[in-house]
Order: structure tokens, then C-alpha cells, then sequence
């Protein structure tokens, strides 16, 4: 099994930046891509980026990209959502979430392991 840990939410203003962090412990060998996923009140759980094992490619939802960089540290077993330029349309519980398949699936039922979830909220 594998455990999801993440941190660095909190409340910021339009236009700030934060960053989330994710670590994964127990069996921590991630064999697959690790992404993020938020879920905003009253709205469905949705993909916001995901990266692949090597780190190589990542992929981003088109209301994030430009904005967001995701990114992993395989020694550490982390990975890394930074964020930029935040708008209130932001705010949601973001989830970090991996996998263990070969290939990479952007959906939620792509992934096997989810955290509990940081809440970010973006307000003035």
C-alpha cells in the first residue's frame, strides 16, 4: 500500500503563488505517473496535472496550463504542484493521487492511491 501525504495549502490572494507538496510512504516505489486533482465545492473532482514516472512529460488541464508546473522527485518519493498566478476559480481541495500502471490515464480512474486532500482557497 501506499500512503499520501499533502501539504501547503492555505488562503492566498488573486494573482499569489503557492505550492503543494505530496509524499508518498510505505511501499514508496511509484511505479507510475503521480498527478493532482481538485475538487471544488458543489463540482465534480477534476484533472489538473499529471507526470509521468520519469518525469519527462506532463500534461495539464487547459485552465491551469501557464499557470501551474508539476513536477517529482523519484528519490524522495515527493511530487510538486506550483502554482502561479492564482484566481478565485482555483479555490478547491486539491488531492494528490498516483499510479501504478505502465501507461498514463488522466482520468480519476487512472490513478490508484489518493491523499486526503489540501484545501487551497483563493480570495481577496
Amino acid at each position: 500500500q501506499v500512503q499520501l501525504v499533502e501539504s501547503g495549502g492555505g488562503l492566498v490572494q488573486p494573482g499569489d503563488s503557492l505550492r503543494l507538496s505530496c509524499a508518498a510512504s510505505g511501499r514508496t516505489t511509484i511505479s507510475g505517473a503521480m498527478g493532482w486533482f481538485r475538487q471544488a465545492p458543489t463540482k465534480e473532482r477534476e484533472f489538473v496535472a499529471v507526470v509521468t514516472r520519469s518525469g519527462g512529460m506532463t500534461f495539464y488541464s487547459d485552465s491551469v496550463k501557464g499557470r501551474f508546473t508539476i513536477y517529482r522527485d523519484n528519490a524522495k518519493n515527493t511530487v510538486t504542484l506550483q502554482m502561479n498566478s492564482l484566481k478565485s476559480e482555483d479555490t478547491a481541495v486539491y488531492y494528490c493521487a498516483a499510479s501504478t500502471k505502465s501507461w498514463v490515464d488522466l482520468s480519476l480512474r487512472g490513478m490508484d492511491y489518493w491523499g486526503k486532500g489540501t484545501l487551497v482557497t483563493v480570495s481577496s
